[in-house]
């Protein structure tokens, strides 16, 4: 027996961008109307690049994309699918079915250029036909647009790739994040006197281009700091070409191994550079230190133009 009788936001929603906002908003209105659940069905790894064997670089780990949906739109009713053969060569209109009789799906909402089922051969139109055929109602989202371009996830992996973050921002509407726990790296924080917290990009995330990004770090407890991340190999401290995310912390003092840390990213201040040693090191990060830290202060003066007080550390 169905527990749950829900409407469903279809879709991969790799890093839940103003197109998707567009579903998961018409999903939570929708349950609204019927008294059902809002829910989300997704696959725990790109379907093209299942089917391809190339892999698809994507903007952010699955347990990145539940936190946004979760955070920004309070839809707790997550499901990911394992994408395996027999997904892959599941019939169209048998998907369908399943998702009514396994998941008690009553709507469902997909974007306009949905493709699902065997060789891609179901469509939104489709959808809308086998919808209307087994008695669920169907809401198609059409495409949505900034500034004349189409809101895409492979767009907006562009833009990271390039460093053009802030831009990236404006598509995704909500800064790129990477959460994970604070590994034991080379310890920085004890030399420049920041402290520092060293993450990776978890196998298959798109690594931002390298450089170093004016960032808010959010703690387990829910206080959130100003940062500023390196992304990169540092070649001043190090000869390995092992990529992390290393974040100092401005205004905050504490021991933070092991613990789970949220950064987002919100402006590229500069390439990473190698110095000629550690106090050149020290002097720059200092640097970027103060421009971070007047970054987000130039937000909050603007607060009439932006919702500072959703963007902004410590407000």
């Amino acid at each position: 027996m169905i527990e749950k009788k829900r409407a469903i936001a279809l879709g991969f929603f790799d890093g839940v961008h103003i197109g998707h906002s567009a579903l998961l908003r018409r999903a939570l209105a929708a349950a609204g109307e019927s008294g059902v659940v809002p829910s989300v069905i997704t696959f725990d790894t790109h379907p093209a690049g299942f089917v391809t064997g190339r892999s698809v670089p994507l903007i952010n780990s699955p347990e990145d994309r539940a936190g946004l949906i979760q955070r920004l739109f309070g839809i707790d009713d997550i499901i990911f699918l394992h994408f395996d053969y027999e997904t892959a060569s599941m019939r169209w209109d048998k998907f369908v079915e399943h998702l009514a009789d396994e998941f008690g799906a009553r709507r469902l909402i997909a974007g306009h250029d949905f493709k699902f089922g065997h060789r891609g051969e179901g469509d939104a139109g489709r959808l809308r036909e086998k919808c209307r055929e087994i008695g669920l109602d169907c809401d198609i989202i059409p495409e949505v647009k900034l500034d004349g371009v189409t809101s895409s996830s492979t767009y907006i992996r562009g833009l990271i790739a390039g460093g053009e973050i802030s831009r990236a921002n404006e598509f995704l509407g909500h800064p790129h994040v990477l959460t994970d726990f604070v590994r034991y790296g080379y310890r920085l924080g004890r030399v420049i006197g920041t402290p520092t917290v060293n993450m990776c990009f978890a196998d298959g995330v798109l690594v931002p281009a390298h450089g170093v990004y004016a960032t808010r770090v959010t703690l387990g407890g829910g206080d959130a700091h100003v940062g500023v991340t390196n992304i990169g190999t540092r070649p001043t401290v190090s000869d390995s070409d092992r990529v992390t995310a290393e974040t100092h912390i401005l205004d905050y003092q504490g021991n933070l191994y092991g613990k789970t840390v949220r950064v987002e990213f919100f402006e590229r201040l500069r390439e990473e550079q190698q110095f000629s040693g550690v106090e050149e090191l020290k002097e720059r990060i200092a640097q970027d230190c103060a421009r971070a830290a007047k970054y987000f202060e130039d937000i909050r003066s603007r607060r009439s133009g932006r919702r500072a007080d959703i963007i902004t550390p410590g407000s």
